[in-house]
């Protein structure tokens, strides 16, 4: 009998790492649901180049923040799946999608402070809980983090302490599902050359040698060093990792 097609659900799937991390889950076999906020046009690029590899994709819209649109994205997602796979469910959730906050200590603002627990504590979380019905049997929840939960730099705290709550949560997500062989495992990058926070790692000059000179392998990191991470987790050689903390960072702050 001929294996089921697995496939991955990837969140802020249309540019940068979560792209990346498409094309190169595809590559692996895997058929892939991509979500974008804003830039659809972005998005259905992601969708041709990854049919383009001989897999099948689509796009949805998704703000990982808005928790009350998440019923209506879960039914949306299994009416789409169902007639095409028999099934509502997914194997693989990869919560990638967020923004960036620059601001020091003293300048934060509670609303600054709310925007990013909601995108990447609270959306991650609610996110996962109304997709754990519809996640297989062997499948995998991945999460990103970031070497800031590990290393602090000035003006990330919020980012960074919210980053290591969601590595936390990735470990209680990896001990209730065991029964259901469900894992959970995280990837925390390094500094990586994307337009996330505004394209700050790629564009400053000064920011990017500062990168390459506290990083082992002498260079900021390129969303290739990543998205292969993501899709090793997807296949049957990761599945005795769970429960894991992966940092691709080139070696930063050793």
């Amino acid at each position: 009998m001929e294996a089921r097609t697995k496939i991955a659900l990837i969140t802020g799937g249309s540019r940068g790492l979560g792209k990346n991390a498409a094309l190169k889950t595809a590559q692996k076999g895997l058929d892939i649901i991509v979500t974008y906020k804003t830039n659809r046009e972005e998005a259905e690029q992601t969708v041709r180049e990854i049919q383009a590899l001989g897999r099948k994709a689509i796009a949805y819209q998704l703000d990982t923040k808005d928790i009350k649109s998440f019923d209506d994205f879960v039914k949306t997602v299994g009416d789409h799946l169902e007639p095409n796979t028999g099934s509502r469910n997914i194997d693989y959730l990869i919560n990638n999608a967020g923004t960036a906050l620059y601001a020091p200590v003293p300048d934060v603002t509670e609303e600054q402070l709310d925007d990013i627990v909601d995108i990447h504590f609270k959306g991650v979380f609610f996110l996962t809980q109304k997709f754990l019905p519809f996640i297989n049997e062997d499948g995998g929840i991945i999460n990103i983090s970031s070497g800031l939960a590990r290393f602090p730099l000035p003006g990330s705290s919020v980012y960074g302490s919210i980053k290591a709550g969601v590595e936390m949560l990735t470990k209680y997500l990896a001990k209730e599902l065991g029964p259901r062989k469900i894992k959970a495992n995280v990837i925390a990058p390094g500094a990586i050359e994307t337009d996330f926070g505004g394209g700050r790692t790629r564009d400053d000059k000064q920011v990017n040698a500062m990168i390459a000179s506290a990083t082992a392998l002498g260079r900021a990191g390129v969303p290739d060093d990543i998205g292969g991470v993501v899709a090793f987790l997807c296949t049957e050689d990761a599945r005795w990792i769970n429960g894991q903390r992966i940092e691709a960072s080139g070696g930063m702050f050793l």
